[in-house]
């Protein structure tokens, strides 16, 4: 007789492969409360240098809910192309920050101070080149509110909106990156969710942002960080994140390699750095400088140097 483990593990396997994918590993592991959880390491088909975890409860239902298969399908077919990347791990804000996301704790846990929300913890370091030593511990709050939008409480359904909200916090100046120091809140609500389109929405863009926004994603993510290698243009989490789609994301990589900046390849689903782009360095390196300035606290320094009204 099969355990539930098993039957988990045996359809991921199955859907890891009908996405490109194959799981290297699999070992048991426990949530934030102690519960039993599955730990997958999945790598593109024939390429394991680069490999993405995947943790799901032991006890996740993927036989009889088809919204969850079909879920875990659509995450593992992105999965496959962001394994593609040089640095699968690495995403753009659109304040001009680059940044890797890791050490998530899936899934969800009830907050453990009384908080009617969901929390998962996790991480996200500044990747400019340098040694990534600025980072934020994250605590990502969902509320109760929010839940009833999310099919489950795990990895493949939330990983995409949580990366969207730190970055959307980041932009507003609510995380600081820092060398050591707490948790810091990413608070995750229903003002990142119409209930009338019933999609999530975190910023508002026009097409010269976007230009914007994708060209210094490939700077950073092809030219600085990947070598020159080629990066996925029409990542769904970008659309999200920029509140529009991947067709309109190849429109805008299309003008940028018209222009020269950018040098194309699958029909301008990917994207290289050139000799051009990388002229702009200096900018790009500036609009870092600049996030950063905007994200550290103003109080910071006064407070410090001992000059409070306490």
């Amino acid at each position: 007789m099969m355990t539930t483990e098993m039957v988990i593990g045996a359809q991921v396997e199955a859907a890891a492969k009908s996405a490109g994918l194959t799981v290297l590993g699999t070992e048991a592991g426990t949530d934030f409360s102690g519960g039993p959880t599955l730990r997958f390491t999945l790598a593109r088909a024939g390429e394991t240098a680069k490999t993405q975890a995947l943790e799901l409860s032991a006890g996740l239902d993927l036989t009889t809910k088809a919204e969850l298969s079909a879920g875990l399908a659509t995450y593992l077919a992105e999965t496959e192309k962001r394994l593609r990347n040089p640095r699968p791990d690495c995403y753009l804000t659109l304040g001009g920050l680059p940044l890797s996301f890791g050490k998530f704790a899936w899934p969800f846990h009830g907050s453990t101070s009384g908080a009617d929300t969901y929390i998962v913890h996790g991480e996200t370091r500044l990747e400019d080149g340098g040694e990534s030593v600025l980072h934020a511990k994250i605590s990502a709050a969902m509320t109760v509110t929010f839940r009833e939008v999310v099919p489950a409480l795990e990895q493949p359904y939330a990983e995409g909106f949580i990366y969207n909200a730190v970055r959307k916090t980041m932009d507003q100046g609510q995380l600081e990156l820092v060398k050591s120091g707490n948790r810091q809140p990413v608070p995750v609500t229903t003002r990142y969710y119409s209930t009338k389109q019933h999609r999530f929405i975190f910023n508002d863009t026009d097409e010269q942002q976007r230009r914007d926004f994708l060209a210094g994603k490939v700077y950073w993510m092809s030219g600085m960080l990947g070598g020159g290698a080629p990066v996925w243009m029409a990542d769904p989490r970008d659309a999200q994140y920029l509140n529009t789609t991947p067709e309109e994301l190849i429109k805008a990589v299309g003008a940028l390699g018209d222009e020269g900046v950018l040098a194309l390849s699958e029909g301008g689903q990917w994207a290289a750095a050139t000799a051009k782009l990388q002229e702009m360095g200096p900018q790009f390196e500036a609009g870092v400088q600049d996030a950063l300035s905007f994200i550290k606290p103003s109080f910071n320094e006064s407070m410090r140097a001992g000059h409070t009204n306490m």
